[in-house]
């Protein structure tokens, strides 16, 4: 009887058993079916490390030139196209010109403006719709490999995701285009013809990122004159960040030589939106930003050098100095209030090391002596003896070299000693208005001499003179699209009132040197170089 029973409950706790086994079954694809998503992890909503700084040897940046070696290829290594740039900038040719840059300034605080913009306006001007020639595989700085995916591996790993992980980690659907940061689109976009494009939808992202993206690591760039800082974020992108040394109100003291003038921050913003403005898009996006020199400096650097110049001043304030040529001691350190200190965030060009850039000597260069001229100061013909040297023999480098001049000539800049361009592209691309610190720093004068290549070679290209023709009219004035542009900024007011009337007075006095070239011309050719063709 006893030996029944002991079988009887064997039996019994064996079917509960399993019982209880396929319930847990039952409820496991239950769920699995329920909820589909709460097994997803989703790598954009990964928290990050909190960061204490990277050193420039670190994983992270090490892992951000891997990463960007496999994502970006060179010609020769890849038949792929960029697909999804052609895409979104086909999208934005069928869109109203300029659309995207008003939703831009209406999300900076300017919603409540019904007032029609002057700058889209501007944007839909036939001369801002003359079409660059079609952008084939050689005339694009990167080609990207379509198979390489960009995710970090986890909230504590500064490594990659391959591609077949990565695959795992996105919605069904995303190409590999799809999952990089706004700054690796900037970089993928470059082509011979033009830094960024006209109707180009990452251009808000990127200045919002370059504002607000949390900054994990700040350490001193090398080389240069004046203080300056390498950015690092959370996304990998970077940025060279200028710190404020003037108010706006201030004016560069008479008796300072140009190469002794202190580099503004708000020159660097201006400069950026001056140049779309003229329609040469040349300048790397730059976006103003209140930074806290506690948390986002101090307490996060790697730079020992930087470290040991950090200090609290007599009103309290932090203070820090770096180390440089000009400016960088305690009489002239770098003050918060008590921590809060201004600059602009000027986005990085690809590194060197994947796309190899070369740097020029302007022809026009100052120099930089105390009493000795340049060459060009002193011969008159000097422009005969530029068009027989390379590469100003031949194509539009010399032009492209008189549209700075015209650009350096607005802003007061009279430090362009260099400039550079995509060793890839040769001689036949754009140039890079890099560095423009020391624009805007008087508006009280006009120095002529910087348009010496336009005096003297008495070129310009049609393209360029006819903009200039319309930034003098009463709808499109220079000053009133500038004002607008620079309202976006997070540290707006950029320029004062003074600044923005010196540009519609030196605006009249390119205009005015044109005017005496073409009285000079015997034909109207010589001096106005057609670009435009049929199109205006």
């Amino acid at each position: 009887m006893w030996r029944r029973l002991q079988t009887l409950f064997q039996r019994k706790f064996k079917i509960s058993l399993l019982f209880l086994l396929l319930l847990a079954l039952l409820v496991h694809l239950v769920m699995d079916f329920a909820l589909p998503a709460a097994h997803k992890p989703c790598s954009c909503n990964t928290k990050a490390p909190k960061a204490t700084g990277v050193p420039s040897g670190s994983p992270m940046l090490s892992g951000l030139k891997k990463l960007s070696l496999r994502i970006l290829q060179d010609f020769s290594g890849s038949n792929s196209s960029l697909e999804k740039i052609s895409q979104l900038q086909g999208a934005g040719l069928h869109a109203r010109t300029g659309e995207l840059w008003v939703q831009h300034q209406q999300e900076g605080g300017n919603a409540g403006r019904t007032k029609e913009s002057k700058l889209a306006t501007l944007f839909e001007h036939p001369l801002y719709n003359i079409p660059i020639p079609e952008v084939t595989e050689k005339d694009k700085l990167f080609v990207v490999n379509p198979m390489e995916k960009f995710s970090l591996r986890s909230s504590r790993s500064d490594e990659w995701v391959s591609s077949s992980k990565a695959e795992t980690l996105l919605p069904t659907g995303k190409t590999a285009y799809d999952t990089y940061p706004t700054w690796l689109k900037f970089h993928v976009g470059i082509n011979r013809y033009e830094l960024y494009p006209r109707w180009d939808p990452l251009l808000p992202t990127l200045l919002q990122d370059l504002a607000t993206q949390r900054i994990i690591s700040s350490v001193q760039k090398s080389g240069g004159t004046q203080l300056k800082l390498i950015m690092t974020f959370p996304n990998y992108g970077q940025a060279l960040f200028k710190p404020m040394k003037q108010t706006r109100d201030q004016e560069t003291p008479v008796d300072f030589f140009y190469f002794s003038d202190f580099e503004r921050h708000n020159a660097e913003i201006a400069a950026f939106h001056l140049d779309r403005i003229l329609d040469f898009r040349r300048i790397p996006p730059v976006s103003g930003r209140l930074v806290n020199i506690t948390k986002e400096i101090r307490d996060i650097t790697t730079d020992k050098k930087l470290a040991k110049t950090f200090f609290i001043s007599p009103a309290g304030n932090i203070c820090f100095y770096g180390e440089c040529s000009y400016y960088c001691s305690t009489e002239h350190a770098l003050c918060g209030k008590p921590d809060q200190l201004e600059g602009s965030m000027a986005a990085l060009l690809p590194d060197k090391t994947l796309a190899k850039r070369r740097s020029w000597r302007s022809p026009w260069r100052r120099s930089y002596h105390k009493s000795k001229k340049a060459e060009w100061e002193l011969n008159p013909n000097y422009c005969a003896r530029v068009r027989e040297t390379p590469p100003y023999d031949r194509g539009h480098r010399l032009l492209d070299l008189i549209d700075m001049t015209i650009l350096d000539f607005l802003m007061g800049n009279m430090d362009r000693h260099h400039y550079e361009t995509f060793e890839k592209f040769g001689n036949d691309t754009f140039l890079l208005h890099l560095d423009n610190g020391r624009g805007f720093g008087t508006h009280s004068r006009d120095e002529l001499s910087i348009l010496a290549p336009l005096q003297q070679c008495c070129s310009i290209k049609k393209s360029t003179y006819l903009r200039l023709q319309l930034l003098a009219t009463q709808p499109y004035r220079l000053s009133d699209l500038l004002r607008e542009a620079l309202a976006t900024d997070p540290l707006a007011p950029i320029l004062s009132e003074p600044h923005l009337r010196a540009l519609d007075r030196r605006l009249g006095k390119v205009l005015v040197e044109v005017g005496h070239c073409l009285a000079r011309a015997a034909h109207p050719d010589e001096v106005l170089v057609d670009d435009v063709g049929s199109w205006v």
